[in-house]
């Protein structure tokens, strides 16, 4: 993907809502894509990007985490972790493959279609800012952080 503008999508998410990328215009967004709720590295992830929450909206950035789990599973997550912000259910890989995050990993020795854990900035004018594939959790939502309030 290059600096262009961003695949609209619009699917459903916690708390009874319908997201469209498309309604979001005008302001920056983090969209981070994980493999699965309540597994360690993705709730880590999770909290992490949590815990900065009041710094990504003091920045005037809205923060959705995206997965192919369901929406009950989703609401379960955000419930436990006490999330300020809503996790998209992408089931049927509709912004998993706009964004071409779905590759081959190995799990246990089995190969395996899954998500590869990415990042994505969007600026307030819709446009690609910034990607990160293959994050490694640690220090990661701080670096976005600094990346969206540079912005």
């Amino acid at each position: 993907m290059t600096t262009s503008s961003t695949p609209d999508f619009t699917l459903p998410a916690t708390g009874g809502q319908t997201v469209s990328l498309s309604a979001l215009a005008g302001q920056k967004v983090v969209l981070y894509f994980y493999p699965k709720d309540n597994t360690p590295g993705c709730t880590n992830e999770t909290r992490d990007f949590g815990a900065l929450h009041a710094d990504f909206a003091a920045a005037g950035c809205k923060v959705f985490g995206i997965s192919r789990d369901s929406l009950k599973s989703h609401e379960n997550f955000k419930a436990k972790l006490e999330l300020p912000f809503d996790l998209i259910s992408d089931p049927d890989e509709t912004a998993c493959n706009a964004f071409g995050v779905i590759k081959m990993k190995n799990m246990y020795g089995k190969q395996v279609r899954g998500i590869e854990r990415s990042t994505f900035v969007l600026a307030a004018d819709g446009q690609l800012a910034r990607e990160w594939r293959g994050v490694k959790v640690p220090g990661h939502a701080q670096e976005v952080l600094g990346f969206v309030q540079s912005l």
